[in-house]
């Protein structure tokens, strides 16, 4: 039986590969906060910063792949109590975490390949042409300038000690997974909420914002297809298409039988960049593995609304 090991498990991401490799009968190790757990049984104790942690279970398991999908992800409000933890956090998570994985798989585990999950917003707003493998970097938080980190230390173990990694650029992908901070999620329930009359109002950064968006089981298939592909390269998994944030506002309150423009207010949230426009473009991928969405951006819509899970195909 293959294994895979999943950081980041309990998260979207995380949990939508668990399930696809499990269908592919895998033996799924996940880490996560709780600690570490096989096919789902009670997690024991982890500590992803923990360098001999970490390589004594590379070398015990021998992975196939390593999915590392985990995130410490950045609110929109910039508070000043908050700043120096959320870099160690964030360093800790997108930096230290991933070093440890790549080194124990340089020494131990030669055969292992690992996919490391990073951003869209590595990246900058860019208007004029689509995102591909060879946009640089201008990163602009906490969280994508860790996560770029973590992006160049993957190439540099590629490059320098022949580990088979690769680095998966995901622009926004959803799914009723998705935590209730992500902005797909704040505006289903905020429109939930009005209709059923427990709220009356929601707030937004940047409604004109221009955001390629895909449906996140199509984004774990992408992971998947990327760590078989050989030799190991980065991508960017995207679907080509811009919407705005005030579109998908405007399709999820006309499925809740609500006019928007009665309920959502637009405000600056400190962080949040405004005129945003990111588009993917995904074409190394697509030639390379044959991949390509399958769900359009009005069926992804409409399944975070009816809280369409995927579970059952």
């Amino acid at each position: 039986m293959s294994s895979a090991i999943i950081v980041g498990s309990e998260g979207q991401d995380g949990r939508l590969l668990a399930l696809q490799l499990a269908q592919e009968s895998y033996r799924v190790i996940g880490l996560s906060r709780a600690g570490v757990s096989v096919n789902g049984a009670s997690p024991r104790s982890l500590d992803i910063a923990d360098a001999r942690a970490v390589t004594e279970l590379v070398q015990a398991i021998q992975p196939e792949v390593i999915y590392y999908v985990a995130g410490h992800h950045q609110s929109a409000e910039d508070r000043v109590d908050e700043r120096v933890g959320l870099f160690a956090e964030s360093q800790l998570v997108h930096v230290s975490g991933i070093v440890n994985f790549l080194e124990a798989v340089a020494v131990l585990s030669r055969h292992s390949r690992v996919v490391y999950a990073a951003s869209s917003l590595l990246f900058a707003s860019s208007p004029d042409r689509p995102i591909d493998e060879t946009t640089p970097f201008a990163p602009a938080s906490v969280y994508a300038i860790t996560k770029a980190a973590g992006a160049e230390l993957c190439r540099l173990y590629r490059r320098r000690h022949g580990v088979k990694a690769s680095v998966a650029f995901l622009f926004n992908h959803e799914s009723p997974l998705r935590r209730p901070d992500f902005v797909s999620q704040k505006i289903i329930r905020a429109a939930r909420a009005i209709r059923d009359g427990r709220a009356k109002q929601l707030v937004l950064g940047d409604l004109s914002a221009m955001i390629d968006w895909g449906w996140a089981p199509d984004y774990a298939e992408a992971m998947i297809r990327i760590a078989r592909h050989s030799p190991s390269e980065d991508f960017i998994v995207a679907t080509g298409e811009l919407h705005s944030v005030g579109e998908l506002v405007e399709r999820v309150f006309t499925l809740a039988g609500l006019d928007w423009k009665n309920h959502v207010e637009e405000r600056s949230l400190g962080l949040a960049e405004r005129g945003t426009i990111r588009r993917g473009d995904s074409t190394r991928l697509r030639s390379a593995t044959s991949w390509k969405p399958s769900v359009t951006f009005g069926e992804m819509v409409e399944r975070l609304w009816t809280g369409y899970s995927g579970e059952d195909e």
